[in-house]
């Protein structure tokens, strides 16, 4: 009798390469600028952080598990059915229940070639094949997607805007995107960074899934209302997908210090306005420095700029996401996005945002 090494897992797990977040560590450094996970600026509103202290005394109680209060508030703030929303642990475990509940082995699931990592690694982990699409000008093709699209084909996700490049796709070519599909192909937008476009041909996705039965909306409140380390995402989707992700969740998937920070993040507008000025101050200034330094960075409607680095030792984004560290300040690498000649930077406070700008500055001239 063969004496097996051990447990296996299933089929293309180990091929997965683990997902690796932006660094918040720096030796010698003890508190660096963060700029590498494009966390909020502002941090979170002064209601949602008194609304998560309330709840210590509660920790022993299970937390509600429809999360009925935090989709009332959804609703009611982005005028949705609230029986159409449904709340998970971060847009991640949402992107994950899709996938476990709608793709799977012999199947495919489509992305553009600079998206989120965590849709290829999601796709492996039920056993579907991911298939990243070329873009165009580091934006989402269209017509590319359509053209790759098979019988095996289950989910199609779309991040609008995108993270890493900070491109979007109009309303108007998600409309023709969807029209393209087929009705058995869920088209999964991820609209995580939602709250700080501003741009009139824009729209997240909620009239799209208004529309059809076969388009779901992903959102976050990690990005403008800064609760990325209580892990709270939500979506809104047509009835009968709802129906299917309540029936994979798990029961209590969402904390209670989540839900109740998440709906007093909600009710605090003047933090969001605050936010959302922030943002649309200092990101189309970081902008214009790289661009006055002959970086090149992406049209970005996010909050963040992807600047592009000369291709020699001395100026590379390598050099340059090094350089960066011994100023204290921390970036993230693109080269697992395929984009070996750029790093991410996030938009941070105004004097965070001047330092890094003046480094990269002083980088540029050495």
């Amino acid at each position: 009798m063969v004496e097996l090494a051990g447990p296996a897992p299933g089929p293309g797990i180990l091929d997965i390469a683990p997902y690796v977040g932006g660094d918040a560590k720096l030796e010698g450094v003890e508190r660096p600028i963060r700029l590498a996970s494009n966390e909020s600026a502002l941090g979170p509103s002064p209601k949602a952080i008194a609304a998560y202290r309330a709840l210590a005394g509660d920790i022993h109680r299970y937390p509600d598990g429809s999360a009925d209060e935090l989709r009332r508030a959804l609703g009611e703030r982005y005028s949705l059915d609230p029986a159409q929303i449904v709340c998970g642990a971060g847009s991640d475990e949402l992107i994950g229940l899709l996938l476990r509940a709608y793709a799977g082995p012999d199947t495919e699931v489509l992305y553009s070639r600079h998206g989120f990592l965590m849709y290829p690694i999601g796709a492996m982990s039920v056993g579907a094949t991911p298939v990243a699409v070329p873009e165009s000008d580091l934006t989402a093709d269209v017509d590319a997607i359509l053209a790759r699209v098979t019988p095996k084909t289950r989910i199609v996700f779309i991040a609008n805007p995108n993270n890493p490049t900070g491109t979007y796709l109009s309303v108007s070519e998600m409309a023709r995107l969807h029209e393209g599909l087929p009705s058995n192909v869920l088209l999964a937008i991820d609209a995580a960074y939602a709250e700080f476009v501003n741009r009139n041909d824009y729209e997240p996705g909620a009239k799209l899934v208004d529309q059809a039965e076969n388009v779901v909306m992903l959102r976050t409140f990690s990005k403008i209302f800064a609760l990325a380390g209580l892990r709270l995402g939500w979506g809104y989707f047509p009835p009968a997908v709802a129906d299917v992700l309540n029936r994979v969740r798990g029961p209590f998937n969402v904390s209670a210090a989540a839900l109740a920070a998440g709906v007093a993040a909600l009710e605090d507008t003047e933090a969001l306005a605050k936010a959302r000025a922030h943002n649309d101050r200092w990101q189309p200034w970081l902008n214009d420095r790289m661009a006055a330094l002959g970086l090149h960075p992406t049209p970005s409607v996010a909050n963040f700029v992807l600047p592009c680095f000369p291709d020699d030792g001395r100026h590379n984004a390598d050099a340059a996401f090094r350089f960066l560290q011994v100023k204290g300040i921390l970036t993230r690498k693109m080269g697992g996005y395929g984009l070996p000649d750029r790093i991410r930077i996030t938009v941070g406070t105004g004097d965070e945002n001047e330092k890094v700008a003046a480094a990269l500055a002083e980088f540029m001239a050495s």
